[in-house]
């Protein structure tokens, strides 16, 4: 079993006022129904900063993939736009034949308000361009062309995909029902994948994203003029408040 400590937050009212309110439960998952997906953990980026952030989440989204491969969990390597990098391989054919396999498609979307986002990501960028780093201005194609080396793939057991409905599909077939997401960024491919935490939720998952193993695009020159940790304070807060829970990678237990 996988124990994971899951945080959302409720607004409710206490002696007279409207606040939000954190509310923690175990979420208990049994590994051969729960995926890890990996978000976008691509080799490079258009962004210095999210390049030198990724770097530091590397070690720890490692660890976990490793955690929750020996428990059992489905491994799911998701770097969009780069699937064809992995063609032919076994974890690519392998999702791509169950699912073939499976004679039905998602359901209808459940509806779901959205709220706006907490920050303006219109520059999302927080570091200067620089030679190695063009195209976050020029236009440029972006730059990168598979996940990030530093996360293994494991051809017999995981699988790779970044299409939703391929995804679900699989999914049905393996009968998971539990989706736990880490990557970058949440305030864009987290949420907004075809794959990611708004289409599982209006497909009526329940995801949890890794709190810890995440970050966000942002400029601290834009609204509301924070700091980058505390803007990816801010999404994982409004994830929390409209969408899904959270966990911390420390505190999820194996069994």
């Amino acid at each position: 079993m996988i124990n994971i400590q899951a945080r959302v937050q409720h607004l409710v009212e206490r002696g007279g006022y409207r606040i939000w309110e954190v509310s923690e439960t175990v979420r208990e998952c049994d590994p051969a129904r729960t995926a890890l997906v990996l978000c976008d953990v691509w080799d490079r980026h258009t962004c210095r900063g999210a390049e030198e952030r990724l770097a530091r989440l590397l070690p720890g989204i490692a660890l976990v993939v490793e955690r929750f491969r020996n428990a059992g969990a489905l491994i799911v390597h998701a770097p969009s736009d780069t699937i064809d990098f992995y063609k032919g391989l076994p974890a690519r054919e392998r999702v791509k034949t169950v699912s073939g396999s499976v004679d039905a498609s998602p359901p209808a979307d459940h509806p779901h308000e959205v709220p706006p986002l907490p920050i303006d990501p219109t520059d999302p960028c927080d570091t200067c361009p620089d030679s190695d780093h063009p195209e976050h201005r020029t236009g440029m194609p972006y730059p990168w062309t598979r996940q990030h080396a530093a996360i293994e793939i494991d051809q017999e057991r995981d699988v790779v995909s970044a299409d939703g409905t391929e995804l679900w599909k699989y999914y049905s077939a393996r009968g998971i029902d539990q989706v736990i997401i880490a990557g970058v960024h949440t305030n864009m491919c987290i949420l907004n994948r075809t794959f990611a935490i708004k289409q599982l939720v209006r497909w009526g998952f329940s995801p949890i994203l890794l709190r810890d193993l995440t970050d966000c695009m942002y400029s601290p020159e834009k609204s509301p003029y924070v700091s980058h940790e505390e803007a990816t304070g801010l999404v994982v807060g409004y994830i929390e408040k409209f969408w899904c829970a959270t966990a911390s990678s420390v505190h999820i237990s194996t069994e």
